[in-house]
């Protein structure tokens, strides 16, 4: 085996660009078979969203919506052209919201995930996500064995009942929260169980700090973070390398001011929107509500997939000032008014026994004209009046809280 999965991982970006955006046209006239995507994309023609900047101009579908959308025309809000029967699995998650698994090999994409932190064909994998209703379980365990490996469907807990599995079946690699795999090491130190054969680990679904990292180390495991959602699978992986998460083969993945549709500037913390081209349930600019950035140049691992750097919060900031709601997608309208600003953040505080809240707003000239003319656009947008605090460009932090709630 290569280092890499296959010769698609380090192609050139261009080349991966023209490939999906190959495909993207009849991707989007397979989802708008579906009534839902009929009305949600109307107006769109699939033969002119060639590139990254058309599809831009597609107007996003928000996960947080999904819950309505799913209660409102069950079972998938009308998102899906083909019957809950076409598909091999259906799950739920939390909201709920309704998941159909494709009736295919490795449906969510995991096993270059897999590949990439050194698990390979015979290897005994532990997958402790859950199998029971959502789709967590099913996501890893397709990734291992379309991967040649053979998976043990513990699930969490019954940390005894794993014990023995381990200790008969020797797995060389675990799946599941870095959580549950401390307390298995914990409590297999307590009991004298045996659970060195465990030497890498993929992990997800919880934070995953340095100091956890550093500790699975200390224990002879290597452990590697997947990013990963129960409506894409696999969306980024973590490589040898080190160096951030690469994205995911046959995704397209944008980072776009929260609460709008528009893509940041290279580097800047934005809000994930993913587009799938699975042809059995496409994904067409699903905003998650999860913040990253992208880093820059190809990783030292030689992979040549755009690179994000991880979790970085959600981006589902709205606040409720004096009984109404203040939303991103408000303040990114006041930017759009005043392109002489740069980044702007609005602060909820509380003045005495009052809401108040000031934008600052980065800004190359300041003045009291341009401080004025942005009070009025703030109090005409959100209906409510707030103070106004230009500041130098480069002020403020790169880490795409766009309302930040102090109070």
């Amino acid at each position: 085996m290569t280092n890499h999965y296959d010769t698609r991982e380090t192609r050139s970006p261009a080349e991966r660009d023209a490939e999906l955006f190959g495909r993207l046209p009849d991707v989007l006239r397979k989802a708008m078979a579906a009534p839902a995507y009929a009305e949600h994309l109307a107006g769109v023609d699939p033969a002119g969203v060639t590139d990254r900047a058309a599809l831009a101009r597609l107007p996003v579908l928000r996960k947080s919506d999904l819950p309505a959308l799913h209660k409102g025309k069950p079972p998938f809000g009308g998102f899906v052209h083909a019957p809950p029967g076409a598909f091999g699995r259906l799950f739920t998650s939390p909201g709920p919201i309704f998941e159909p698994e494709p009736a295919a090999a490795d449906p969510w994409r995991g096993a270059r995930c897999l590949h990439a932190a050194g698990l390979r064909p015979g290897d005994v994998v532990l997958n402790t996500f859950s199998y029971h209703l959502t789709p967590g379980g099913f996501i890893f365990d397709g990734a291992a064995r379309a991967l040649g490996c053979a998976v043990i469907p513990a699930g969490p807990g019954n940390t005894e009942q794993q014990f023995e599995l381990i200790e008969a079946y020797r797995p060389t690699a675990y799946c599941g929260t870095p959580d549950f795999l401390k307390i298995l090491l914990d409590a297999a130190a307590t009991a004298g169980r045996d659970v060195s054969s465990i030497r890498r680990a993929v992990v997800s679904g919880a934070a995953f700090p340095k100091s956890l990292q550093d500790e699975f180390r200390t224990r002879g495991i290597d452990a590697y973070q997947a990013f990963a959602t129960a409506d894409l699978g696999f969306i980024a992986y973590e490589t040898p390398a080190r160096d951030g998460l690469v994205v995911n083969e046959d995704l397209i993945l944008e980072i776009v001011q929260p609460g709008t549709g528009t893509p940041v500037r290279d580097g800047d913390v934005g809000e994930i929107v993913v587009t799938s081209l699975c042809q059995h349930h496409p994904w067409i600019r699903l905003a998650l509500g999860d913040l990253t950035a992208a880093l820059p140049d190809v990783s030292p691992c030689g992979r040549t997939n755009m690179r994000i750097k991880g979790w970085m919060g959600r981006a589902d900031q709205t606040a409720k000032v004096k009984g109404m709601f203040v939303r991103p997608e408000q303040i990114a309208d006041v930017g759009r008014r005043h392109p002489e600003l740069g980044r702007l953040r609005l602060v909820v505080s509380r003045a005495g026994e009052t809401d108040a809240m000031t934008l600052r707003a980065e800004a190359a000239d300041i003045s009291d004209a341009l401080r004025s003319a942005v009070a009025a656009t703030l109090q005409g947008v959100t209906k409510l009046r707030g103070a106004v605090d230009l500041v130098t460009p480069g002020s403020l932090p790169n880490d795409g809280k766009v309302i930040a709630d102090e109070r």
